[in-house]
């Protein structure tokens, strides 16, 4: 049995890794009348600090990309991961069985213009909670897969389905971004305004191609403080923070922690020189 003094080292060290990564669970209503679940990853700083919402992909929920959300709270912001009950697992199954297939149940998910509406009203009433709470004086919309899709959308890129995002956001986060297909035209990002980081990996394949299909989205965007990062042998699930991740998650958390830190300080960052990542800028 250990000692008291080893059991009290034990609680404190218990107590201090709690507090850096203290999350909540929290649910809040939507303009719609439904639900919208959170994951709270509070920042230990200022009283009021910058918010980053982050948007999972089809089949995920509030409780996946844990290590984007702690890494942001350690630098300072308060990070919430959204739950999107419409594009979540218990959907994407019932899809994929009444298609006859993954691909094709994730296909019909990606390009239902419903599942986009139900994420922006998500992204929403996010944003009003953490409004309640204080006004941030700086706020990023992170997303992966169908989440970096719900970004290029509510950044302002046209797309096919006839939805518009409110906008709004300082800055844009797209993780595996969608290049042209059945959502997005060739020209789709030409109407992004806003800053705008996209990363993918040599291995994050997709539904239209390999991940050079997925840099024809930085190609379209207009020249601003935008970075295009290459992680090699980035896998599509390791940007999830699944699978061997680790080398992922790491030069991820670097990428986006550099580049929201120095916009939220008023600048554009000089890219980081990372191991195995490729850097491309506009």
């Amino acid at each position: 049995m250990p000692s008291a003094s080893r059991w009290l080292s034990s609680l404190l060290l218990i107590g201090i890794a709690t507090g850096l990564h203290a999350r909540q669970a929290v649910s809040v209503p939507r303009a719609d009348g439904a639900q919208t679940p959170l994951m709270v990853y509070d920042a230990n700083g200022p009283a009021c600090p910058p918010l980053a919402l982050i948007s999972p992909g089809a089949g995920g929920d509030e409780k996946g990309l844990r290590y984007l959300g702690e890494a942001l709270s350690r630098d300072g912001w308060r990070a919430i991961v959204l739950g999107h009950r419409e594009s979540g697992i218990a959907p994407l199954r019932a899809d994929i069985r009444r298609t006859g297939g993954v691909r094709q149940g994730v296909a019909a998910m990606v390009t239902d213009a419903g599942n986009y509406r139900a994420r922006l009203l998500d992204i929403d009433a996010a944003r009003q909670w953490a409004r309640q709470r204080c006004r941030a004086p700086f706020a990023a919309l992170i997303g992966h897969s169908m989440g970096a899709r719900t970004v290029q959308i509510e950044a302002g890129a046209r797309n096919l389905l006839g939805v518009r995002g409110d906008g709004g956001f300082d800055a844009y986060v797209a993780l595996s971004p969608a290049g042209p297909d059945a959502v997005f035209p060739a020209d789709a990002q030409r109407t992004v305004q806003a800053p705008m980081l996209m990363i993918t990996g040599t291995r994050d394949s997709g539904l239209d191609g390999d991940y050079r299909w997925r840099m024809k989205a930085f190609d379209g965007l207009a020249p601003g403080c935008r970075w295009l990062a290459v992680v090699d042998g980035g896998t599509h699930m390791n940007f999830a923070g699944a699978g061997l991740a680790g080398r992922t998650e790491s030069a991820t958390v670097a990428l986006v922690t550099t580049w929201l830190d120095a916009l939220r300080g008023g600048g554009c960052a000089q890219p980081p020189r990372l191991a195995g990542v490729s850097l491309h800028t506009k």
